[in-house]
């Protein structure tokens, strides 16, 4: 019988302006730089294609491919043509990692945090008791609730020693 294996993951959410991606793009690096070995999974709401109509891979998924791989001499990307799969499903498909940090998923990431800036004029998200929030990064911490920590969204080091601190662990059976 096989044990499941379990990936340690951490969700950045907020709402849209608000810095998550700008967030990630600092803590990679520190994270990297404390020996953590970390991809990162980017989910939208958003109908994207990264394929151009004419080129072969589009080709190939328009005559019925359901999966298609393109690969150059430096990356790869797999395409499904299939619905939305679960994030346990996701993290199954990727290399193992010290930890996976997930923008947006935030109803299926166990552990979250908030970017959060009051002068983007958009409701938080700590205020929704359906969030799987730890804490708040904020510029403004006096707009946050006092049931939630704050973090210095500008202290990536401090934000970076909460994640490796609280990161949550998902069951991949």
């Amino acid at each position: 019988m096989s044990t499941p294996r379990h990936q340690a993951v951490m969700g950045l959410t907020g709402r849209s302006g608000s810095g998550k991606t700008h967030l990630m793009a600092r803590l990679l690096p520190v994270l990297r730089a404390r020996g953590v070995s970390v991809s990162t999974i980017k989910h939208t709401h958003h109908h994207i294609d990264i394929d151009k109509p004419g080129k072969d891979s589009f080709i190939h998924r328009q005559a019925g491919a359901s999966e298609v791989m393109l690969v150059t001499p430096d990356r790869w990307i797999l395409q499904h043509s299939q619905p939305e799969p679960g994030l346990p499903d996701i993290l199954r498909r990727m290399a193992r990692v010290d930890l996976v940090l997930i923008e947006g998923f935030h109803a299926s990431v166990p552990a979250t945090i908030e970017i959060y800036r009051a002068d983007i004029g958009k409701e938080p998200l700590f205020k929704s008791p359906t969030n799987r929030i730890l804490a708040v990064a904020t510029t403004t911490p006096a707009a946050v609730s006092a049931s939630f920590p704050t973090l210095d969204l500008d202290d990536t080091d401090a934000i970076a020693s909460f994640i490796l601190k609280n990161a949550s662990s998902i069951q991949l059976t």
